[in-house]
């Protein structure tokens, strides 16, 4: 059993209450738009594995050391992280069929900064796009999730919400 901690769209923000809501995870996946490397430091501070891959607005140290997209498994479910992947009924070009071929359990993406939680029937997989966790964008709340995986059981699914602190 592995608690993962979720999040998104820092923009290169630091909140000290990443830190606090992730104690205890096993792991923390960032979706990017990580913004500055120093976000994953920080991260890896807290929690023995840290997950992440660039985004769009991304660049230097973040693009040298995360990949756009990571498929890997935990705990028997097999992961697809990226920041642009769309969701169930409007995928991003080509990720349905790498996530049919992939035979994705979960998947995982940013970008939006909207907050979704969909299990697609069709594809047979959890979508979870943890909405936005920096300051930086259009979005009215700042959103983190912690999610339980235990073997192909994925439950426990929290939503974090954070005020803005501007």
């Amino acid at each position: 059993m592995k608690k993962i901690g979720i999040l998104s769209d820092t923009h290169g923000y630091w909140d000290d209450r990443y830190a606090a809501h992730f104690a205890g995870c096993d792991e923390v996946w960032h979706a990017g738009d990580i913004g500055h490397y120093e976000i994953i430091e920080k991260l890896k501070e807290i929690v023995p594995v840290v997950r992440a891959v660039s985004g769009n607005i991304d660049h230097g140290m973040v693009k040298r050391k995360c990949k756009e997209l990571e498929i890997f498994e935990v705990e028997g479910v097999k992961v697809l992280l990226t920041h642009i992947g769309g969701y169930p009924g409007r995928w991003a070009p080509g990720m349905k069929r790498l996530l049919k071929e992939e035979k994705i359990n979960l998947m995982v993406c940013g970008h939006s900064h909207i907050l979704k939680v969909i299990y697609d029937k069709e594809l047979d997989l959890l979508h979870v796009n943890p909405g936005a966790a920096g300051q930086q964008g259009w979005h009215k709340a700042r959103t983190l999730i912690r999610l339980t995986v235990d073997g192909t059981d994925m439950r426990d699914c929290e939503i974090i919400e954070l005020l803005f602190c501007r």
